[in-house]
């Protein structure tokens, strides 16, 4: 085994060396490292760990992985960097990956079906184990075209390539709890920020069909000029909310299809004197953390973002652990779930 060194590490300790010091052989010092001490006593490992740490032995695991065949890298591909919602994912697998021994790298595709079909070509590949596509752009038909010889995970909203595991959040489910949450607390004109009816399979049309789902459940018909299509950002949820007060539209909830949005349109209400939750009640959707800081706090969806996490982590090291054929394509569902804050009554 070669050695690296690391802040306490001394690059000139062999693996024979800790064995040595230990009074073990080299094997059960490998056994110990790798975890493999099903048959190693109690009392042995604690020795050669002790001697690990007083020699300063460490291992080298990017020499181990090319050993192995593998970069010891896993990939996330995602199309925007500047988002808490991908940013707070990015970390979780971080953490998660580094808990077995895999780094973790983010790619911004820009949302672009070109990147993202590219950011799976088998040249792009080669610098990961296994990569994962949060999917903004891309159709079936292009992915298919693809034949990678890593693992791959797809994350999105939409239903899209059967060859390829694929972690998906109930957006429709997500969207129906939201909508539901505003009706039943009284609500009776709720504006679908950054909604859209038609079109392609998206964050936006997948949202709006829940919410379009719970008024009917309420018996209510969904107003169409209550349903905006904006863009999904602070900015964008600012801009629509200040410009609908400003001409005058009456409405007394806003569910927004992201979180950004929602506090987007917390900053137009506050703005124009608009009280949060009693003259408008607002719910967002993704729970990030800064949701709980706003003012008022906001209600909003969580779609399994801890457990959506250990989804893509146990499907990738299954994949990654499997010698043979790859088998069937895994196929996840995270279930959708309300949050109440202060932005609800």
């Amino acid at each position: 085994m070669e050695e690296i060194p690391t802040p306490h590490a001394n690059p000139h300790v062999t693996m024979q060396d800790v064995a040595e010091k230990a009074g073990v052989s080299a094997q059960t010092v490998s056994n110990v490292i790798n975890g493999r001490t099903e048959r190693v006593g109690a009392d042995t490992i604690d020795r050669v760990t002790r001697v690990i740490d007083e020699l300063g032995y460490r291992l080298n695991q990017s020499a181990r992985s090319l050993r192995k065949g593998r970069t010891g890298i896993v990939g996330l591909g995602v199309p925007i960097l500047a988002s808490e919602y991908y940013g707070e994912l990015a970390e979780r697998l971080s953490h998660r990956f580094s808990e077995h021994g895999i780094r973790f790298v983010t790619e911004n595709t820009g949302g672009a079906i070109t990147a993202e079909v590219e950011s799976l070509a088998a040249s792009h590949l080669e610098t990961y184990d296994g990569f994962i596509l949060a999917i903004a752009a891309s159709e079936s038909a292009d992915l298919n075209r693809l034949l990678p010889h890593k693992p791959i995970i797809l994350l999105g909203e939409r239903a899209l390539s059967t060859r390829f595991d694929h972690v998906l959040m109930d957006n429709v489910g997500g969207g129906r709890i939201a909508t539901a949450h505003l009706l039943d607390r009284g609500a009776r004109a709720v504006i679908a920020l950054g909604g859209r009816e038609s079109g392609s399979e998206s964050v936006q049309t997948l949202r709006t069909r829940g919410y379009v789902e719970a008024h009917r459940e309420h018996g209510l018909e969904a107003r169409a000029d209550l349903i905006l299509d904006t863009g999904l950002d602070m900015s964008d949820g600012y801009r629509t909310i200040a410009a609908v007060i400003d001409d005058g539209v009456t409405f007394d909830g806003v569910f927004a299809l992201t979180d950004s949005s929602a506090f987007g349109a917390l900053r137009a209400l506050a703005d124009r004197g608009v009280r949060v939750p009693e003259d408008v009640q607002v719910v967002g959707f993704d729970n990030v953390r800064a949701g709980e800081y706003a003012t008022p706090r906001l209600t909003t969806v969580e779609p399994a973002n801890d457990e959506m996490a250990e989804a893509i982590v146990e499907i990738m090291l299954a994949r990654l652990s499997t010698a043979g054929p790859a088998g069937e394509p895994r196929r996840r569902m995270m279930p959708a779930r309300l949050v109440v804050r202060d932005s609800t009554r």
